[in-house]
């Protein structure tokens, strides 16, 4: 098993975050210090920063109604609010899959599954994740036609094709489903900019056919084992 993939499993970090966890010296494999790409076996003794790591594993997995005000990490350098301060005391070592930004709200997934975290986030995976967006005013056909095209939101970077969706519209503001199957920095915000708009509010409200329903904003509980079979059968 590659150590990323290893380290992942033992809910210290995304596969990514524990790439450069390794880069940054902080791990050892029988005395050595790691590098990427390096395989591990159940006979190895690998450390991280001086502590030793279990070869055995119980995943967990959380679903959380993430609110406003919280950065989606395990630990943030500028002292803000981080999702793990709501997770319940005696919940095990997890980490968020995928990120959500400071000012959006909804649904967030937590565990120390790697290989589910990885197929959730993987672009070529291609799973649905559905957003509700409020924008001040109005939007028209020619608007909306373009989002669902895909639009460039920076030199280079051109969305996905996605579902863009009408549901409530007046004078001050129109509310929007939309559902994407790949998660840019800060996607919809910058979407609906490229065609005038400004996104008020952001909330995730399902990821393929796992919704909210019954969470309260800022609740958290831990996914059925139904649940977790359909995320890792999407």
């Amino acid at each position: 098993m590659r150590i990323n993939k290893f380290l992942a499993e033992q809910g210290v970090a995304s596969r990514r975050g524990c790439d450069e966890i390794v880069a940054e010296g902080r791990v050892t494999i029988n005395g050595k210090v790691a590098k990427a790409g390096d395989d591990v076996t159940p006979s190895d003794t690998v450390m991280l920063d001086g502590k030793t790591l279990s070869h055995k594993v119980k995943y967990e997995y959380y679903l959380l109604n993430k609110p406003k005000g919280y950065v989606c990490t395990v630990s943030d350098d500028k002292g803000r609010k981080t999702v793990m301060d709501l997770l319940p005391a005696g919940a095990g070592r997890v980490f968020p899959v995928g990120r959500l930004d400071y000012d959006t709200e909804g649904m967030l997934i937590l565990t120390n599954d790697g290989e589910l975290a990885y197929r959730l986030t993987a672009p070529q995976s291609e799973i649905t994740k559905t957003y509700l967006v409020r924008i001040e005013g109005s939007i028209t056909d020619i608007q909306l036609n373009r989002l669902r095209a895909g639009v460039e939101i920076e030199r280079g970077v051109v969305t996905k094709k996605c579902k863009v969706t009408v549901m409530e519209t007046n004078k001050k503001y129109t509310k929007l489903h939309v559902v994407l199957t790949e998660g840019k920095n800060r996607e919809i915000r910058r979407m609906f900019e490229v065609v005038g708009k400004n996104v008020d509010f952001l909330k995730r409200i399902r990821i393929g056919e796992l919704t909210l329903s019954g969470l309260d904003r800022g609740k958290v509980r831990k996914l059925t084992q139904d649940e977790v079979f359909y995320l890792k059968n999407l």
